[in-house]
C-alpha cells in the first residue's frame, strides 16, 4: 500500500513538474515572442506615412494631409448599431476568440473549398488592426504569422472595447475614408451616431475591397454587399429579420461630401507652409508621417481679413492682406487674394509690387539713423535729379518744411531729396537691415526713395512690424511648433536660438512710430485712425495707381494691405481704399487685443552723419530760368551734389494669371482720406 502511494505520489509530482516546466515555457515563449512585437498600447497614436496636420495657433484644424483619419470617435461614443454590423460582417466570434479564431479559419475553408473560389476570409478584427497598424499588405507566411502573433499579443494588452474602436477608427472604407466617422460623412453627410441601420450595414460591407465596392463607384455592388450584411446582422440577432429585409429594399440614400478637414480653411496660408515645411523637417520626416504642426495663424482672424478683402477691394481689383506679431515675427493673418477657388497665385508671398510711398519709411529712417530730426526742416520744391523729375501729388509744394509733416504728407520730393542728403548707401543698408533687397538687390537709383524696386507684401509688412518692435526684426515665420508621430517635440520657435536682429536703434525706431502716428491722426492714412488707441502708419500708391497700399501697426500687431491689378492695369483708386479695409479687419479683432501705447517720441542726440553740409538742406533750390517769352515753368536743378545712379530696374512682365471675378461697385459713402 505504502509503494502504491508513493508511486502514485511521483506521478502527480512528475506531472506537475512537467505542467509548471510547460507553463513557465510557454510564458517564456511568449515572453520572448512579444519582446520582438511592437508595444500594441501605443496604437491609439497610430498615423499612416505621409500624414500631417496643421492645427492653427489656438488648436483648432486647419487642414490634415495624406491618409489620415479625419475624425475619429472618441472612446466609449461608438454607436452599437456600427459596431454590431462590423461584427457580423467581419468577425461573428470577435468576443470569443483570443486575437486569431480557429473555428473561423475552419469555416472559411469549408465555405472556399466547396464555391471553388475564395468566398471568405478568416483574419479576425484584431488581425486586420495588427496588419493596417503594424505590418504590410503583403500575402506572405511570414506576414501571416507576425499577424496572427500580434493579434494574440493585442489581446493580452487591450480589451475588445479598445481594439474594436481602433480598427473602427483606421479601417479603410473607400473613397478617401479612413474609419467609420470618415465614411458617414463622405456617404451620408452624417455622423456616425446619424447612421440607420441599412447606412452602417453599407458601410460594414466596405472592407473586403473598399475601391470596389464603394457606393460612389459601383452602388449595385455596394446594394448585395450591403444584403449580406444584414442578413448576417439578423442572423446574430442584432437586427430582427424584418428590419433585415426592409433593409436590403431601402435606396442607397447617399448624399456625398468633401472629408472633412481635406480642403484648408487657410489655403493661401497653407500653401505656403507647403513651401516652407522642407526646410524645417527632414525628407524622412515627412515621409514617415505623423507630423503635427502648430502654426502661427489665427483662423477667426482669418476668417475675418478674408472677409475684409472680399468686400472692400475697389471694384474688381485683386487683394491682400497679412498679420504680423511685432514681437516674434509670427504671421497670424495671410490672405493672398480674394477666392482661391478661382485663383491660386498667393500674391502675399509671390506677387512683386511697387511698394510706393511705404518705401519712403527708409530714407526717413536713414535721415533719422544719420542725425536729423522730426522738427529738422527741409526745402520742398519742384526739384529734379540728374532728369529725374519726382512729383507730390496734387502739384503741391511746401516751402520749409519738417521731416514729420513731410511724412504725414507722403511729398515725394522730399523723400528723394533725404535719399541725396544721406546717400544710397545709408537708405539701402537700413532697408537690408529689415531685409528689403537682400535677396533682390536695390539699385543707386533715384526713384528707389518712393518705391521704384518691386517687393511682396510679406516683407514689406514683416519691415514695418520690426519697425513697430522698436527696431527688432524678425523673419516672418508660419510655425511655432512641429511634434512627430509620438507626440515628441521635433523643433520649437519658443526654444529656437532665433531671437531676432537689431535692425535699427530703438530711439530711431520710436522716432519713426511717432511720425508714423501723424500719418494716421492727420495725414494720408487717416482712414486708418482708431478711437480707442494709437496706430503708425503709412499709405502707398505707386504710378498711375496701379498698386494700394496701406500698412498699419498697433504695438502688438502689424498688417498690410495691398489692392491692385494682376495685369498691371490702373485702379484708379486711392490707397485710402486700403486704408480704409485695414481699420475694417482691426475694428473687429482690437477688443481681443489689450490696448497699449508706442513709446513717447525720444529725446535725439545722434551725431549728424549727412552726405551734405546740414546748413543747405533747408535753402530754396538754384532756379535756372528760362529766357523764352512765355516760359511755363522754370527748370529747378538740386543744389544738393547729384549721385551717381544705376541703371534703373527692368520692366516688370504683366501677369498673366488674371484673376476673372465679374465687376462690381463698392460703396464708399462715409469715407474719408487724403491720396499720397
Amino acid at each position: 500500500m505504502n509503494r502504491s502511494r508513493l508511486h502514485w505520489a511521483l506521478i502527480a509530482g512528475t506531472a506537475a513538474a512537467v505542467g509548471v516546466g510547460a507553463a513557465l515555457s510557454m510564458r517564456a515563449l511568449t515572453e520572448l515572442v512579444d519582446a520582438r512585437l511592437p508595444d500594441s498600447r501605443g496604437i491609439a497614436s497610430f498615423n499612416r506615412p505621409g500624414t500631417i496636420t496643421l492645427l492653427s495657433t489656438k488648436g483648432k484644424v486647419i487642414q490634415k494631409l495624406g491618409p489620415a483619419t479625419r475624425e475619429k470617435v472618441k472612446p466609449g461614443a461608438m454607436p452599437p448599431t456600427v459596431a454590431e454590423a462590423f461584427i457580423a460582417a467581419e468577425d461573428r466570434r470577435f468576443y470569443q476568440h483570443d486575437g486569431v479564431d480557429g473555428w473561423g479559419i475552419a469555416r472559411a475553408i469549408v465555405t472556399n473549398v466547396r464555391q471553388g473560389a475564395v468566398r471568405e476570409g478568416a483574419s479576425t478584427i484584431t488581425q486586420q488592426l495588427a496588419r493596417t497598424v503594424f505590418l504590410s499588405q503583403d500575402r506572405t507566411i511570414t506576414r501571416k504569422l507576425k499577424e496572427a502573433a500580434l493579434a494574440m499579443k493585442l489581446e493580452r494588452q487591450l480589451s475588445k472595447q479598445q481594439i474594436l474602436e481602433q480598427y473602427l477608427n483606421y479601417v479603410y472604407l473607400g473613397s478617401g475614408a479612413y474609419g467609420v466617422a470618415d465614411a458617414a460623412w463622405i456617404y451620408f453627410s452624417k455622423t456616425p451616431e446619424q447612421l440607420t441601420v441599412p447606412e452602417a450595414a453599407m458601410i460594414a460591407g466596405l472592407p473586403p475591397a473598399p475601391s470596389i465596392y464603394s457606393p460612389l463607384v459601383n452602388p449595385d455592388l455596394a446594394k448585395e454587399r450591403r444584403s449580406i450584411v444584414l442578413d448576417r446582422m439578423a442572423q446574430a440577432g442584432f437586427i430582427s429579420t424584418t428590419e433585415a429585409e426592409s433593409g436590403r429594399n431601402s435606396p442607397l440614400g447617399l448624399m456625398p461630401a468633401t472629408p472633412k478637414y481635406f480642403n484648408s480653411s487657410a489655403p493661401y496660408f497653407t500653401t505656403w507652409i507647403a513651401q516652407e515645411l522642407p526646410k524645417f523637417l527632414t525628407p524622412e520626416q515627412l515621409e514617415v508621417g505623423g507630423v503635427k504642426v502648430r502654426t502661427s495663424l489665427n483662423l477667426d482672424w482669418q476668417k475675418k481679413a478674408q472677409q475684409v478683402i472680399r468686400a472692400n477691394a475697389p471694384f474688381d481689383t485683386e487683394g491682400a492682406m497679412v498679420s504680423i506679431d511685432p514681437g516674434n515675427g509670427l504671421v497670424r493673418v495671410m490672405v493672398g487674394g480674394k477666392d482661391f477657388s478661382k485663383s491660386q497665385f498667393n500674391r502675399t508671398i509671390l506677387a512683386l509690387r511697387s511698394p510706393g510711398s511705404t518705401f519712403k519709411l527708409f530714407p526717413y529712417a536713414a535721415a533719422i539713423d544719420r542725425g536729423m530730426k522730426p522738427e529738422t526742416k527741409v526745402f520742398d520744391a519742384k526739384r529734379c535729379w540728374n532728369g529725374y523729375c519726382p512729383k507730390n501729388f496734387g502739384n503741391k509744394y511746401f516751402g520749409n518744411i519738417s521731416l514729420a509733416d513731410a511724412l504725414k504728407n507722403s511729398l515725394n520730393t522730399v523723400a528723394v531729396q533725404l535719399q541725396d542728403i544721406v546717400g544710397f548707401d545709408a537708405v539701402i543698408e537700413i532697408a537690408n537691415n529689415f531685409n528689403i533687397g537682400t535677396d533682390r538687390p536695390l539699385g543707386k537709383y533715384y526713384p528707389m526713395a518712393i518705391g521704384a524696386y518691386e517687393q511682396t507684401i510679406l516683407d514689406m509688412t514683416a519691415a514695418y512690424a520690426g519697425m513697430a518692435n522698436r527696431g527688432v526684426f524678425f523673419t516672418p515665420s508660419p510655425f511655432e511648433e512641429i511634434r512627430g508621430p509620438k507626440n515628441e517635440l521635433l523643433w520649437s520657435r519658443r526654444l529656437s536660438d532665433y531671437r531676432g536682429k537689431r535692425a535699427i536703434d530703438s530711439d530711431v525706431a520710436d522716432t519713426m512710430n511717432w511720425m508714423l502716428q501723424r500719418v494716421v491722426t492727420g495725414g494720408t492714412g487717416i482712414a486708418a485712425k482708431l478711437d480707442d488707441r494709437q496706430v503708425a502708419g503709412k499709405t502707398g500708391t505707386s504710378e498711375n495707381t496701379r498698386d494700394l497700399w496701406f500698412i498699419g501697426s498697433i504695438p502688438q500687431l502689424t498688417t498690410g494691405v495691398w489692392f491692385g491689378y494682376d495685369d498691371d492695369r490702373a485702379t484708379k483708386s486711392t490707397s485710402g481704399e486700403a486704408a480704409w479695409a485695414w481699420k475694417q479687419f482691426m475694428l473687429q479683432i482690437k477688443d481681443e487685443i489689450p490696448v497699449r501705447n508706442f513709446p513717447e517720441k525720444p529725446k535725439l542726440n545722434r551725431k549728424v552723419r549727412l552726405a551734405v553740409d546740414p546748413k543747405t538742406i533747408a535753402k530754396p533750390p538754384k532756379t535756372k530760368a528760362s529766357n523764352e517769352p512765355g516760359a511755363a515753368q522754370p527748370t529747378v536743378e538740386t543744389d544738393l551734389p547729384a549721385l551717381t545712379p544705376m541703371a534703373p530696374p527692368p520692366r516688370r512682365t504683366p501677369y498673366l494669371w488674371r484673376n476673372s471675378s465679374p465687376d462690381r461697385s463698392v460703396e464708399r459713402q462715409g469715407r474719408r482720406w487724403t491720396r499720397d
